[in-house]
């Protein structure tokens, strides 16, 4: 032969090891790439140098897109920690999930856990935001079909007659064996499956036994002296700071909450010190993949900060953080304003001296966040009632039951017709909603 090739090189390497070929090669045959995370060129935990190798794309492209995902609705940080999760390294078959189910926690583990908690959480938080969310919808689309196109547009159709003249190739020839070749070349077993000790090829050199022993630290060693072993090192193990990012979450969610609690509602200000909170957590389990160690403990309280994120992101925004006692008394109908507002306490609208009148109909609504809404409508007017309540109870005259019943989603829309024998009054349209707490609607003795 006049081209000769180094062993482990050439078509015959390539299909014995195609997945290395293609870790190596990010411009692979199709079929053969898969989406593996790129351990040499990654920044955080090489899920975009993966994607980029993977699409055949930059991979800042990537980051920026996903960086903009996580602001605008979380999905970026969603899918980041997922795939950080799921997705092994290019050299390896095992992702960071099954090593976190083994018990094999570390930081790289806890931060991609992390990740997705934050994401879900500022995705729960932004579901009233359709701007926000049509936006991130748009985005992840576009980013997807780029890498998508980018990929297919690198992929060739294999060329047949290339293909056939790998798959005939003869296998490559070897060169003979140096000194200390292993013992398959000298020693191969017969057609019974026995091993006379004696069988072996014609040629090549004989078996030599190598014996190592390690250079000695100062002058030579005596016949029969063993080497001295080197001292091992004391491991130093990371440092503990879940205790710290405890203590730190803690105090942000606190300074959080007490900085915007006489100015906001109270769901937007614990939304506020919920998210200083897991923003420390995130924070400290990052940083404890490199500097330090934090617990399962850390991992349980960030999801629990997470829950407590999405149920203040659904509280009514109307409720707010004092609690006050209010009562409005219209002397006339025409005093009668066309709402009445409270956030949070104890409200009574009392109705009883501005009826109507006759043949008149008088409009009027009342709401309130979270508490206790009481209606006193006229003796001799028919109401058209409509009545409200997100969580809680709903007292109306003609209940005879007068048991509170707290449930999810009431909602009563009645006609109150007045006494028999009451002179015409006229109508009022009430509508009456309450966020959480009680709505009690009842008519004047007098």
């Amino acid at each position: 032969m006049t081209d000769e090739q180094p062993a482990g090189t050439g078509p015959q390497a390539a299909q014995r090891d195609p997945l290395s070929a293609t870790a190596r090669e990010p411009g692979g045959p199709a079929g053969v790439r898969n989406f593996r995370r790129d351990r040499r060129q990654k920044k955080l935990g090489g899920v975009c140098a993966g994607l980029g190798r993977h699409c055949d794309m930059d991979p800042v492209i990537f980051r920026i897109g996903l960086a903009v995902l996580s602001v605008t609705s979380g999905l970026g940080l969603v899918f980041y920690g997922f795939a950080w999760l799921f997705v092994p390294f290019d050299d390896e078959e095992e992702n960071e999930a099954r090593r976190l189910l083994s018990g094999r926690v570390d930081g790289q583990a806890l931060t991609a856990v992390l990740f997705a908690l934050v994401g879900c959480g500022v995705f729960l938080s932004l579901l009233n935001n359709g701007g926000a969310l049509t936006f991130a919808a748009v985005l992840a689309l576009l980013l997807a079909g780029a890498g998508y196109w980018s990929r297919q547009r690198g992929l060739t159709d294999p060329d047949p007659v290339a293909a056939q003249t790998v798959a005939d190739a003869p296998p490559e020839a070897k060169a003979p064996p140096v000194a200390g070749a292993p013992s398959w070349w000298r020693d191969p077993i017969v057609k019974d499956g026995t091993h006379d000790g004696i069988s072996g090829y014609f040629w090549g050199p004989e078996g030599v036994s190598v014996e190592y022993r390690p250079d000695p630290p100062h002058g030579r060693i005596r016949q029969g002296e063993p080497a001295a072993p080197a001292p091992r090192p004391k491991p130093r193990g990371p440092r503990w700071i879940g205790g710290s990012v405890f203590l730190t979450a803690l105090l942000a969610g606190g300074l959080g909450t007490g900085l915007t609690w006489e100015d906001q509602a109270l769901g937007t200000s614990l939304q506020t010190g919920l998210a200083c909170a897991l923003a420390v957590f995130a924070i400290g389990i990052a940083v404890s993949a490199f500097a330090g160690r934090t617990g399962v403990g850390s991992i349980i309280l960030a999801v629990i900060t997470a829950l407590l994120l999405a149920g203040a992101a659904a509280l009514p925004k109307d409720i707010s953080t004092t609690w006050a006692r209010t009562e409005w008394k219209p002397a006339t109908a025409e005093q009668v304003r066309p709402s009445y507002e409270l956030g949070t306490g104890i409200g009574t609208l009392d109705l009883s001296r501005a009826g109507p009148g006759k043949d008149r109909t008088v409009t009027t609504s009342a709401e309130m966040g979270a508490g206790q809404l009481k209606v006193i409508v006229p003796k001799d007017s028919t109401v058209k009632l409509n009545v409200e309540v997100g969580v809680g109870d709903i007292q109306l005259p003609d209940d005879r039951d007068r048991d509170v019943d707290i449930a999810p989603g009431k909602e009563k829309t009645v006609t109150l017709d007045p006494p028999a024998g009451s002179k015409d009054g006229g109508t009022l349209e009430l509508n009456v909603k309450v966020g959480i707490g009680q709505a009690e609607v009842t008519r004047a003795t007098s």
